[in-house]
């Protein structure tokens, strides 16, 4: 900081000196007019000081975004003649320019992060892709002031070997006009003489050009990418979904509803994972588990602690129910009546617009459509450990139709996974009857979530009946003597945990395999690469959900949905780039965790000046009156700011709590205005206008408060 200070007392000094001398004065037509005899005299005797001297002044004019860069311009052409003019101010523009940029950056880089620092690091992701493409378009048109390109360039993430080489390149067009200018010198009346209307129309045309060649460049790599493909005359479709999970079930959804003609393909059930094998499944099993521990603990009610009676098939029963239940949202039946056709079947590209549908019937049919979309998802990830193909094991996908049949939950279930899912599920099973031992391999679980949270949750799991085992790596499953046993290391030991299921829950895999993708050479990388539009190698084909993350969430993949049924539909007219600043998520353990933005370690990691609101649910009376007092809100602001960062809400219902803070956040919204809203009383909402009430509290203005005070000290007498 101090250095800062001394810098900025630096350039204030020499900004002074050269005001308080009138060297400003020497920067204007008149001046350089009046003066270019004597300086062209002083350049005859001693040529290289002149020379040098020139390019210093330029160099500090410039570096200091002094007024005059122009006239020097001029000068140069004046003094040193066009060739030698342009080659002397091209390099002490482009020197100064890029010596105002690194002054902007070191002193106005950090500020500006620490301010703005979603803003900046949008911004920074944008330069790092095409700054120099952009940067060399401002250049080019000399309307733009270059002074004020140098300081915002600065405050950028752009290299500074780029910044150079492309001003270098970009600022030359303009400093041949001037330069060459200045050797007619005696002709000039005004500057505006030299920038006339037509010249300034040129400079606007060629900065306009790079984006034309662009353009031109993106038909030509579109042709080269299709060169080898035959495009149909006609389409049978104008969309083409594979994968009617979330995200082909919104985007055909969308299609339709636009009246175009749409084809959805699904082999097997509607809905995909999440309906049949994860969110709604596991809820319903999370929902009897904690009815079962409720009334483990009745006392917590003022009734009796009670063991609860149920029948394990039955539970699994009702969870087969639930998805019953609510597969007809999903179903080929209400699609169809939306005007989706559905075919049951596996659909495999042929070329850019072709599909061939394998029907689940035995039958084969090829459709043509202008954009296909892939939405295919992901299945869970099952590590190759040796002998776990012969002991047997479960995933979240399988374990739901395998349980069903079980009279009672499984006695020894070993859980290997920390994350939301082996969360879930671990303690849900512990509920209703299992010995559950969790296995994570990194030190604590759901280590996405801040230290305080995944140890709340570590807590809570214990007191369901979790064995929970941190930083324990699995090596191995062997079966001996009848039983099952997986081998884990932990500090340098190996120890042998038995259990008669095993469920693997460390991740999700994106299904990238037998869609035709490898032969039409669409690039993948763990999941399908794609751009920010959704779009593969080949611009008609677009991919959403778990298959293309980053997030793999169900309403992710639904956000995705849109994107890719508008940018398959209507991208010819206009495109839009997936928004994901504002990404809710929640775990569904008891009590859940819910998050939106950064969390408190995050901040930390991107260097951000923040601050930490906190409610405690102990002092909400909803949750007393619920006998629910365990958990937080934690939200994360700016400094002095009642900006939402991120927030994490541990409590009940906290996924639905979180809704209200996401709302916020999207539109932009603070604190302040949920401190301003109503809240039905007593509700668990109410924690949310709690919290923004302590970051109020937190930031009471002292001074209102003590005059305040003293206003109505007189008002009594």
């Amino acid at each position: 900081m101090i250095k800062k200070i001394i810098l900025l007392l630096v350039a204030a000094t020499i900004v002074g000196l050269f005001f308080h001398f009138d060297l400003n004065q020497l920067l204007t037509l008149e001046g350089l007019k009046g003066s270019l005899d004597q300086f062209s005299q002083l350049r005859a005797e001693s040529p290289l000081l002149i020379i040098g001297g020139f390019v210093l002044f330029y160099v500090l004019v410039t570096a200091l975004s002094l007024p005059g860069a122009t006239i020097l311009t001029l000068a140069a052409g004046a003094l040193f003649g066009l060739s030698e003019g342009l080659l002397i101010a091209s390099f002490a523009s482009t020197i100064g320019a890029t010596c105002a940029f690194l002054v902007s950056r070191y002193l106005l880089r950090d500020y500006i992060k620490q301010r703005f620092p979603e803003r900046l690091s949008a911004i920074d992701a944008g330069v790092k892709k095409e700054g120099g493409f952009y940067l060399f378009t401002l250049r080019l048109v000399p309307v733009f002031p270059f002074f004020l390109i140098n300081l915002l360039m600065g405050v950028t993430a752009i290299k500074s070997w780029t910044f150079y080489w492309v001003s270098q390149m970009g600022m030359l067009a303009g400093t041949f006009v001037f330069v060459n200018a200045g050797t007619q010198l005696a002709q000039i009346d005004s500057l505006s003489g030299i920038l006339s209307f037509n010249l300034i129309l040129s400079f606007v045309l060629l900065g306009v050009f790079p984006l034309i060649a662009k353009a031109i460049l993106n038909v030509f790599k579109k042709r080269r990418v299709y060169k080898n493909h035959t495009k149909p005359k006609k389409f049978d479709r104008n969309m083409i979904v594979i994968g009617a999970g979330a995200g082909g079930l919104v985007t055909s959804y969308i299609a339709a509803a636009v009246k175009a003609k749409v084809t959805l393909i699904e082999a097997g059930e509607m809905g995909g994972d999440c309906l049949n094998y994860g969110c709604v499944p596991s809820k319903a099993i999370i929902k009897s588990a904690k009815i079962a521990e409720q009334i483990r603990h009745g006392e917590n009610y003022g009734l009796e602690n009670t063991t609860p009676q149920f029948s394990f098939k039955k539970v699994m029963a009702r969870v087969h129910q639930v998805v019953a239940d609510i597969a007809p949202h999903d179903s080929v039946e209400r699609y169809t009546n939306l005007g989706v056709e559905v075919l049951k079947g596996y659909g495999k590209l042929i070329d850019p617009w072709t599909v061939e549908i394998k029907l689940n019937d035995g039958t084969t049919q090829t459709l043509t459509a202008r954009s296909i979309v892939i939405a295919t998802g992901a299945r869970p990830f099952v590590p190759p450990l040796p002998g776990i193909e012969e002991t047997g094991y479960v995933t979240s996908d399988t374990l739901w139709n395998k349980f069903a049949e079980l009279d009672e939950a499984p006695k020894k279930l070993v859980v290997l996974g920390g994350g939301p899912i082996g969360s879930e599920l671990a303690q849900s099973f512990a509920r209703l009857g299992s010995s559950v031992t969790q296995i994570e391999m990194a030190e604590r679980i759901m280590i996405k979530e801040d230290l305080e949270v995944s140890q709340f949750a570590h807590g809570a799991l214990i007191e369901s009946g979790v064995n929970i085992l941190t930083s324990h790596q699995a090596l191995r499953c062997v079966a001996r003597d009848d039983k099952k046993y997986i081998v884990v290391k932990h500090n340098d030991k190996e120890i042998e945990i038995e259990y008669d299921e095993l469920l693997c829950a460390v991740g999700r895999s994106a299904r990238l395999t037998g869609y035709g993708l490898e032969e039409l050479g669409i690039e993948t990388n763990r999941t399908i690469v794609t751009n920010e539009y959704l779009e593969t190698l080949y611009p008609n084909i677009f991919a959403a959900g778990d298959i293309v993350g980053p997030y793999q969430f169900t309403h992710v993949a639904a956000h995705q949905g849109w994107y890719a049924a508008v940018n398959g539909l209507f991208g010819n007219l206009k495109k839009f780039k997936v928004d994901y600043r504002v990404i809710p998520w929640t775990t569904f353990i008891d009590p859940e965790v819910a998050r939106v933005g950064i969390n408190e370690q995050e901040a930390k990691d991107k260097g951000i000046d923040y601050e930490i609101t906190r409610f405690e649910f102990k002092e909400l009376d909803r949750a007393i009156t619920d006998t629910a007092t365990k958990g937080f809100i934690k939200v994360i602001t700016p400094k002095g700011k009642d900006k939402i960062l991120g927030v994490t809400v541990v409590s009940e219902h906290a996924g639905d709590l979180i809704a209200e803070f996401v709302l916020a956040m999207k539109h932009g919204l603070g604190l302040n205005k949920i401190l301003g809203t109503i809240h039905s009383y007593p509700t668990w909402a109410e924690g949310n206008k709690y919290a923004a009430g302590e970051w109020k509290r937190n930031h009471a203005p002292e001074t209102v408060l003590n005059l305040l005070e003293k206003y109505h000290s007189w008002r009594r007498g």
